[in-house]
Protein backbone atom coordinates (compact mmCIF):
# COMPACT_ATOMS: atom_id res chain seq x y z
CA UNK A 1 0.00 0.00 0.00
CA UNK A 2 1.03 3.66 -1.15
CA UNK A 3 0.42 6.80 1.07
CA UNK A 4 -0.45 9.63 0.04
CA UNK A 5 0.79 13.99 1.11
CA UNK A 6 -1.14 16.43 -0.19
CA UNK A 7 0.41 19.77 -0.01
CA UNK A 8 -0.78 22.99 -0.03
CA UNK A 9 1.60 24.08 -2.79
CA UNK A 10 3.48 22.95 -5.04
CA UNK A 11 6.96 24.02 -3.86
CA UNK A 12 6.14 22.43 -0.05
CA UNK A 13 5.39 19.18 -2.56
CA UNK A 14 8.95 19.19 -3.89
CA UNK A 15 10.21 19.71 -1.06
CA UNK A 16 8.67 16.96 0.96
CA UNK A 17 9.92 14.88 -2.30
CA UNK A 18 13.05 15.38 -1.67
CA UNK A 19 13.05 14.96 2.14
CA UNK A 20 11.48 11.44 1.14
CA UNK A 21 13.15 10.72 -2.13
CA UNK A 22 10.32 11.02 -4.35
CA UNK A 23 11.81 11.64 -7.40
CA UNK A 24 9.56 9.98 -10.19
CA UNK A 25 7.46 12.90 -11.61
CA UNK A 26 4.55 12.68 -12.96
CA UNK A 27 1.53 15.07 -14.23
CA UNK A 28 0.46 17.28 -10.95
CA UNK A 29 1.86 14.43 -8.48
CA UNK A 30 5.11 12.55 -7.73
CA UNK A 31 5.41 8.96 -7.00
CA UNK A 32 7.95 5.71 -6.10
CA UNK A 33 7.29 2.44 -4.34
CA UNK A 34 5.90 3.90 -1.19
CA UNK A 35 4.82 7.62 -1.49
CA UNK A 36 2.51 9.45 -3.66
CA UNK A 37 2.69 13.57 -3.40
CA UNK A 38 0.35 15.92 -4.92
CA UNK A 39 -0.50 19.48 -4.20
CA UNK A 40 -3.00 22.43 -4.15
CA UNK A 41 -3.00 25.63 -5.55
CA UNK A 42 -4.12 27.32 -2.70
CA UNK A 43 -7.95 26.84 -2.91
CA UNK A 44 -9.09 24.37 -5.30
CA UNK A 45 -12.83 24.16 -4.10
CA UNK A 46 -14.76 27.30 -2.54
CA UNK A 47 -18.53 28.34 -1.66
CA UNK A 48 -20.57 28.13 -4.79
CA UNK A 49 -21.54 32.48 -5.36
CA UNK A 50 -25.06 33.22 -4.19
CA UNK A 51 -26.49 34.35 -7.52
CA UNK A 52 -25.60 30.64 -8.69
CA UNK A 53 -28.12 29.22 -6.28
CA UNK A 54 -30.60 31.92 -6.10
CA UNK A 55 -31.64 34.25 -9.06
CA UNK A 56 -32.67 36.99 -6.87
CA UNK A 57 -29.20 37.70 -5.78
CA UNK A 58 -28.10 38.50 -9.49
CA UNK A 59 -28.97 42.24 -8.65
CA UNK A 60 -27.83 43.82 -5.44
CA UNK A 61 -30.71 44.27 -2.73
CA UNK A 62 -31.05 45.00 0.68
CA UNK A 63 -34.34 42.72 0.80
CA UNK A 64 -31.82 39.76 0.08
CA UNK A 65 -29.88 40.24 2.40
CA UNK A 66 -28.52 38.67 4.53
CA UNK A 67 -28.60 35.47 2.07
CA UNK A 68 -28.78 32.61 4.04
CA UNK A 69 -28.97 28.96 2.01
CA UNK A 70 -30.42 26.06 3.06
CA UNK A 71 -27.82 24.17 1.73
CA UNK A 72 -24.19 25.57 1.19
CA UNK A 73 -22.85 24.28 -1.55
CA UNK A 74 -19.23 23.52 -2.69
CA UNK A 75 -17.66 23.59 -6.34
CA UNK A 76 -14.09 22.89 -7.72
CA UNK A 77 -13.05 27.06 -8.18
CA UNK A 78 -12.90 27.78 -12.59
CA UNK A 79 -10.08 29.61 -13.75
CA UNK A 80 -9.79 30.64 -17.03
CA UNK A 81 -6.71 28.25 -17.11
CA UNK A 82 -8.44 25.55 -15.73
CA UNK A 83 -5.28 25.14 -13.43
CA UNK A 84 -8.00 24.29 -10.78
CA UNK A 85 -10.19 21.82 -12.15
CA UNK A 86 -6.91 19.78 -13.78
CA UNK A 87 -5.18 19.97 -10.53
CA UNK A 88 -8.35 18.81 -8.59
CA UNK A 89 -9.53 15.62 -11.08
CA UNK A 90 -5.98 14.69 -10.59
CA UNK A 91 -6.31 14.45 -6.31
CA UNK A 92 -9.85 13.37 -7.02
CA UNK A 93 -8.24 10.22 -9.12
CA UNK A 94 -4.81 9.73 -6.63
CA UNK A 95 -7.34 9.80 -3.16
CA UNK A 96 -9.48 7.41 -4.62
CA UNK A 97 -6.92 4.88 -5.71
CA UNK A 98 -7.25 1.87 -4.10
CA UNK A 99 -3.65 0.84 -3.54
CA UNK A 100 -3.88 3.62 -0.91
CA UNK A 101 -3.35 2.82 2.83
CA UNK A 102 -2.84 6.58 3.92
CA UNK A 103 -3.95 9.99 3.11
CA UNK A 104 -1.82 12.65 4.73
CA UNK A 105 -2.98 16.07 4.70
CA UNK A 106 0.08 18.52 4.76
CA UNK A 107 -1.78 21.71 4.38
CA UNK A 108 -0.28 25.37 6.35
CA UNK A 109 -0.92 24.53 10.01
CA UNK A 110 -4.08 26.60 10.65
CA UNK A 111 -7.71 26.92 10.24
CA UNK A 112 -7.58 27.78 6.69
CA UNK A 113 -4.85 24.92 6.21
CA UNK A 114 -7.30 22.19 6.85
CA UNK A 115 -10.38 23.83 5.99
CA UNK A 116 -8.54 23.90 2.31
CA UNK A 117 -7.64 20.20 2.71
CA UNK A 118 -10.93 19.19 3.65
CA UNK A 119 -12.57 21.41 0.97
CA UNK A 120 -10.89 19.50 -1.48
CA UNK A 121 -11.16 15.86 0.16
CA UNK A 122 -15.29 16.29 0.85
CA UNK A 123 -15.79 17.54 -3.24
CA UNK A 124 -13.28 14.35 -4.22
CA UNK A 125 -14.27 11.80 -2.57
CA UNK A 126 -11.78 9.17 -1.32
CA UNK A 127 -10.60 5.52 -0.80
CA UNK A 128 -12.74 4.83 2.68
CA UNK A 129 -10.42 1.95 3.90
CA UNK A 130 -7.25 4.40 3.87
CA UNK A 131 -6.26 5.90 6.73
CA UNK A 132 -6.21 9.60 7.30
CA UNK A 133 -3.78 11.88 8.90
CA UNK A 134 -2.77 15.22 9.76
CA UNK A 135 1.09 16.61 9.18
CA UNK A 136 1.48 19.54 11.47
CA UNK A 137 4.24 21.32 11.11
CA UNK A 138 6.11 25.00 11.21
CA UNK A 139 8.82 25.01 9.35
CA UNK A 140 9.69 22.63 6.05
CA UNK A 141 13.24 21.45 7.39
CA UNK A 142 14.21 17.50 6.57
CA UNK A 143 14.04 16.98 10.21
CA UNK A 144 10.49 18.72 10.95
CA UNK A 145 9.28 17.19 7.62
CA UNK A 146 10.39 13.51 9.05
CA UNK A 147 8.83 14.26 12.58
CA UNK A 148 5.74 15.62 11.17
CA UNK A 149 4.86 12.46 9.31
CA UNK A 150 6.02 9.92 11.91
CA UNK A 151 3.66 12.36 14.81
CA UNK A 152 0.75 12.81 12.25
CA UNK A 153 -2.34 12.51 13.89
CA UNK A 154 -5.75 10.96 12.92
CA UNK A 155 -7.73 13.20 10.98
CA UNK A 156 -10.47 13.40 13.63
CA UNK A 157 -8.27 15.27 16.13
CA UNK A 158 -8.96 18.14 13.92
CA UNK A 159 -12.63 17.98 14.02
CA UNK A 160 -13.06 21.61 15.93
CA UNK A 161 -10.38 23.36 13.91
CA UNK A 162 -11.93 22.15 10.32
CA UNK A 163 -16.10 23.00 11.67
CA UNK A 164 -13.80 26.44 12.62
CA UNK A 165 -12.92 27.18 9.24
CA UNK A 166 -16.07 26.09 7.66
CA UNK A 167 -17.75 28.22 10.08
CA UNK A 168 -15.28 30.98 9.26
CA UNK A 169 -16.20 30.69 5.42
CA UNK A 170 -20.44 31.31 6.14
CA UNK A 171 -19.95 34.19 8.10
CA UNK A 172 -17.66 35.30 5.28
CA UNK A 173 -20.72 34.69 3.08
CA UNK A 174 -23.72 35.88 4.81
Amino acid sequence: MKSIIVTEKPSVARTFAQVLGVTNKENGYMENDKWIITWCLGHLVSLVQPEEIDDRMKQWSMDTLPFLPKEYKYDVIHDPEHRCEKQFNIIKKLYNRKDIGCIYYAGDPAREGIYIQMLVRNQAGHNMSAAEKVVWIDSQTPAEIRRGIKEAKPLSEYDNLTDAGYMRAIEDYA
